[in-house]
């Protein structure tokens, strides 16, 4: 092969990235080695390997967060917002593998916003369960469901057991709720959003507030943070959690 035929160093950089996710090296939404590592890794200088990198991204392979890095894209989850939204047969629903990860689990005073949601005097009592979920492994978004606790006895011990609120509830003797009001609101990440969602701090997320009833009467107030470049919000009348 001649001197002019040769691949050139930034193609070459980029194939070689192609091939470590396609071997699945680096998955969905992991974060790449900076340039400097990659540029050691390689021989060549951060221009080449920025110049690599860019071409991927044009591809739509990769994409980059200012100030976190560059990430392997990952694959935008179809989420449906209706009358009943279960988280994990929408995930399941999109082709995809669902999970949640507890986080905390909080017995607090109930805010004014809260206390109004779920129709509580002020002062009462509430279960706050935060979270992150999960699609193929990859985090999708943060949430915290908020509980009266004097409708729900033993939901704590439940939710203990199993990380759906839907199985919680069911638990407790709430066999079935629908979505009564959502409101959706494009916000951007703060800095523990960031690091539980691996984004940039700033990054653009889609924030979810919604009041869930069972028989007329409030059983759950809900917010939920999406990355904004993993998911889509579908607006629907079906889901089971």
């Amino acid at each position: 092969m001649t001197q002019g035929t040769r691949t050139p160093l930034w193609r070459a950089i980029a194939d070689q990235i192609r091939r470590d996710i396609a071997d699945g090296q680096y998955g969905p939404g992991d974060k790449l080695p900076t340039e400097a590592a990659l540029a050691a890794r390689f021989g060549v200088n951060r221009h080449t390997v920025r110049h690599g990198l860019a071409s991927l991204s044009d591809e739509g392979l990769v994409h980059a967060r200012r100030g976190a890095g560059v990430f392997v894209a990952a694959d935008v989850t179809e989420y449906p917002i209706g009358r009943r939204v279960r988280f994990h047969q929408n995930v399941k629903a999109a082709g995809k593998e669902p999970a949640k990860n507890v986080l905390t689990l909080t017995r607090r005073t109930a805010s004014t916003r809260e206390a109004k949601a779920l129709q509580l005097d002020a002062g009462a009592d509430v279960l706050d369960y935060f979270g992150l979920s999960l699609s193929d492994d990859v985090p999708i978004a943060v949430f915290s469901s908020v509980f009266p606790i004097s409708r729900l006895a033993g939901l704590e011990a439940a939710l203990g057991k199993t990380s759906s609120v839907t199985q919680a509830l069911r638990a407790v003797g709430v066999a079935d709720y629908t979505r009564v009001e959502t409101r959706l609101t494009a916000v951007a990440a703060n800095a523990t959003q960031a690091l539980h969602l691996r984004v940039a701090e700033g990054a653009p997320l889609l924030r979810s507030q919604g009041i869930n009833r069972a028989d007329g009467v409030a059983v759950e107030y809900g917010t939920t943070w999406f990355a904004g470049d993993r998911t889509a919000l579908v607006l629907a009348d079906k889901g089971e959690d």
